[in-house]
């Protein structure tokens, strides 16, 4: 099969790997898109990514496909289900690591689901935390849209683990994916006030199209932390980039630190700041990173729990993955380094 290989930072190739051959709580899934994370991607590429710097390495972590052979003790999944997070860990060929492995014409997903009720969800039989996001979506949901799940659902359950409820003021710094998916799902929650501040008029303006209340340009948010004081119930980093210095200079929200200073300086003006810095624990109320939320898709509706209806409704009736996605692009055509021939899935680049 073909994947997408970084076979050095900086070097992206298109090369033929092993099939992988699902497992007894595994379904082998034929990829339809594949979505670039701007974020994560450009990281692993670069060879900036935390804790993963071994090469070659197989990219991608966002993505759907139809599910064509399951394991023996899978009962979540059939073939032709449409799917979303598969991935590929371990490789026939021993010389590749895994970037998530998304980025595969053939990826697996895991029974999460099967593996809680037979007790074997855990290290020792190779349970891994991302198998609970690994799940079915309505056939009517094209990919396209489905692989956005894979950002809406992790904001969705971050407003859920950040206690916001309708009657409160939310300020996000950010207008990238998951800042403007904050903006939009925090509206169709009926969040009373909603501002955001991004160095980008487009962004701004984007984010003005999808509700927020407010927008603010780095400059103009200084002049108005004051008016804010005491009035706003969270403020939110959607930005989590702390590499970006030379932003710092010229556009004070543009990277992480400048996140960090413009909340100090919130704080200083008496707000509270939920910040992307680390994993939230148990009942705490201070700073946190929203994870993968498991049990919470605001569109599919997981773990027996339904989809959140003014969600829902809001997608439909918004378009709203037109949004989002800027490009849809064969894959053969996505980079001038990339080699080999072309690819039989699309990729959707987030805005």
């Amino acid at each position: 099969m073909r994947a997408v290989l970084v076979t050095n930072p900086g070097d992206l190739v298109v090369a033929d790997i092993a099939r992988p051959t699902p497992g007894p709580y595994q379904a082998l899934v034929k990829t339809e898109v594949a979505a670039l994370c701007n974020s994560t991607d450009s990281k692993l590429i670069d060879g900036h990514f935390p804790g993963l710097d071994r090469y070659p390495l197989v990219l991608g972590h966002e993505n759907a496909g139809i599910v064509c052979e399951v394991g023996p003790k899978v009962r979540s999944f059939k073939p032709g289900d449409r799917v979303i997070g598969a991935m590929v860990f371990n490789f026939e060929e021993p010389e590749l690591a895994s970037g998530w492995g998304g980025f595969c014409e053939y990826t697996l997903v895991h029974d999460h689901d099967a593996m809680v009720a037979d007790g074997v969800a855990d290290a020792e039989h190779g349970w891994f935390e991302s198998f609970e996001i690994q799940r079915r979506v309505d056939a009517d949901i094209p990919p396209e849209e489905a692989a956005l799940l894979c950002t809406w659902r992790e904001v969705y359950g971050g407003i859920g683990d950040f206690n916001l409820t309708p009657k409160d003021k939310v300020l996000i710094f950010g207008a990238g994916p998951v800042g403007l998916s904050f903006v939009r799902f925090c509206k169709l929650l009926g969040m009373r006030w909603v501002g955001l501040v991004d160095p980008l008029q487009h962004k701004r303006e984007r984010a003005r199209a999808m509700g927020a209340d407010a927008v603010f340009a780095p400059d103009e948010f200084k002049a108005e932390a004051a008016k804010l004081a005491g009035s706003l119930d969270a403020v939110i980093d959607a930005v989590g980039n702390a590499g970006d210095h030379h932003y710092m200079r010229y556009a004070p929200c543009r990277s992480g630190w400048a996140v960090r200073s413009a909340l100090r300086r919130a704080r200083r003006a008496g707000l509270d700041a939920v910040q992307s810095q680390r994993p939230l624990q148990h009942g705490e109320q201070t700073t946190s990173q929203f994870r993968s939320h498991h049990g919470r898709d605001p569109l599919v509706g997981v773990n027996a729990k339904p989809p959140e209806p003014r969600c829902a409704d809001g997608y439909a009736r918004d378009n709203l993955a037109s949004q989002f996605v800027t490009h849809t692009f064969l894959w053969n055509r996505s980079a001038r380094r990339v080699r080999g021939g072309p690819l039989g899935w699309r990729s959707s680049r987030r805005a």
